[in-house]
């Protein structure tokens, strides 16, 4: 179980209120497919992804970036009970989906330069050890399935 600070908890509720969903999850998808090619063998159905330009432009992309940035809010609003939270999604991503558990970390850490760039100077040590162990709780839990 991990245990979370108010500080922590605060750190985290922060980050998501100030976020552009529609603007923030399409860049950390995109961030991810293009530097870690491998990662599109998941999005066959998405259509175009042949390069950097399609890959941006593609609004199924665009789309499920949102999704999975919605997808954190499950985790937000259950920090005490994340693993269970995702059981269900572990399930769906090992065994129908059969994603290799370590793209969960490249999009996290995608995710965690965009949101870095974004907040800028407020993305300060503090506030990047926290949004980190949030994620890799979150990476965890969707990985659960496969240990």
């Amino acid at each position: 179980m991990v245990e979370w600070s108010e500080n922590e908890r605060s750190i985290i509720s922060n980050i998501f209120s100030n976020l552009d969903y529609n603007d923030v999850g399409p860049k950390a998808l995109v961030r991810c497919l293009v530097v870690y090619p491998w990662t599109q063998r998941y999005f066959s159905s998405f259509g175009n992804l042949y390069n950097a330009e399609a890959i941006s432009t593609n609004p199924k992309v665009a789309a499920h970036g949102i999704k999975v940035l919605h997808g954190l809010d499950r985790a937000l609003k259950n920090l005490d009970n994340i693993k269970a939270t995702y059981a269900e999604l572990s399930v769906l991503h090992s065994e129908k989906l059969h994603v290799d558990p370590d793209n969960f970390k490249l999009l996290s850490d995608c995710l965690t330069i965009v949101i870095a760039g974004k907040l800028g100077s407020a993305f300060t040590p503090e506030v990047q050890a926290t949004f980190q162990k949030f994620l890799a709780v979150v990476v965890s839990a969707l990985g659960k399935q496969y240990h």
